[in-house]
C-alpha cells in the first residue's frame, strides 16, 4: 500500500534525523512476469504504420529476403502500442546493440556491405 504524501516542509524532527536515501524507480517496485505462456517467433520483416497515439508493428517471414521478393509477404505477429511505449522500446534496443557491438563489433545492415567482406 503506497504512503500517505506529506509536505516537503521539514519539521523538527526531521532534521534531527538523517535524510534515508530516496529509492531509484527501479528498486521502488518489483515487477514480476509470467512468461510461462510466451510463444517464440522468428521475423525477417517488419513494417511500422501508426497513428497520432498508436505504432502499429507488424512482423512476418521474408521467405525471399535478397532482392524483390515475389510473392507475397504473410504477417504473422502485429504489435500496436503507444509511442510512449514505443520510445521505451526504441531506447532499450538501441542500448542493448550498443552493448552488442561493444562486445562482438559493429553490426553491418548493408547487405552489400557484408557480401563484399566475405
Amino acid at each position: 500500500m503506497d504512503e500517505p504524501t506529506r509536505d516537503a516542509t521539514p519539521t523538527p524532527s526531521d532534521a534531527a534525523q538523517p535524510a534515508a536515501p530516496k529509492p531509484t524507480p527501479q528498486a521502488a517496485r518489483h515487477l514480476e512476469v509470467d512468461d510461462t505462456k510466451v510463444k517464440a517467433c522468428y521475423a525477417n520483416f517488419c513494417r511500422v504504420t501508426g497513428t497520432p497515439e498508436e505504432l502499429v508493428i507488424d512482423f512476418g517471414l521474408n521467405p525471399q529476403p535478397a532482392g524483390v521478393p515475389t510473392q507475397p509477404i504473410v504477417v504473422t505477429q502485429r504489435i500496436v502500442t503507444n509511442l510512449y511505449t514505443a520510445k521505451r522500446l526504441v531506447q532499450v534496443l538501441q542500448m542493448t546493440v550498443q552493448r552488442h557491438e561493444a562486445t562482438f563489433g559493429m553490426l553491418e545492415t548493408d547487405v552489400q556491405k557484408r557480401a563484399r567482406r566475405g
